[in-house]
């Protein structure tokens, strides 16, 4: 009778190291995947100034534009927690819309090798955080599950295991994308 006994004992705690040991991977993957984030946010942040004085000068009357990219900048940097983080890069996102649509109506800017090499990193930056967001959220998504579910969510409690929050977009970022294809400058004949 008592090998019994031992032998459940044993079997329980090997359950518990197992599922603790699961438990901790998974929210190590996560945390991998915010720092993937981070990094890629410190990249396409560092690589802002650059473009901003490239931008400026060639359209400086446009002093709300960059002073709005400047302000979403400062608060990407200095965001902490992930729905700050992306509260902030999704600010930060719409300044930079608007940044290049003020590079759009200067077509010289726009030819400038150093305007298109900054172009072209900061949409491959884009790329990347987009990817380590995907990468993020499939690490929450499999963190919150095992956190979730039974028996999982008994061990879990008991060492203090938490669910994470998902980096999610803005409801504007959601929305259809509108794109106007018509002229407004006006020919003589008009």
């Amino acid at each position: 009778m008592p090998a019994i006994i031992i032998g459940a004992i044993v079997a329980v705690v090997v359950f518990v190291w197992f599922m603790y040991n699961q438990l901790v991977t998974a929210r190590l993957r996560v945390d991998e995947g915010w720092a993937g984030i981070d990094i890629q946010l410190k990249r396409r942040s560092s690589l802002i100034p650059n473009l901003v004085e490239s931008v400026k000068g060639y359209a400086s009357h446009e002093k709300e534009v960059f002073e709005n990219v400047t302000n979403a900048r400062a608060q990407l940097v200095n965001a902490k927690s992930p729905h700050e983080k992306a509260q902030a890069d999704n600010m930060l996102t719409g300044a930079l819309k608007s940044l290049f649509a003020v590079a759009e109506a200067y077509p010289e800017l726009r030819a400038t090798e150093n305007f298109q090499k900054l172009q072209a990193e900061l949409t491959d930056t884009e790329d990347k955080v987009a990817y380590s967001r995907q990468f993020y959220n499939q690490n929450v998504l499999g963190y919150n599950t095992k956190v979730q579910m039974f028996p999982n969510v008994l061990i879990a409690n008991m060492f203090g295991f938490t669910a994470r929050e998902f980096y999610e977009a803005e409801e504007t970022d959601r929305e259809d994308v509108k794109v106007n294809f018509t002229s407004e400058t006006k020919t003589e004949s008009e």
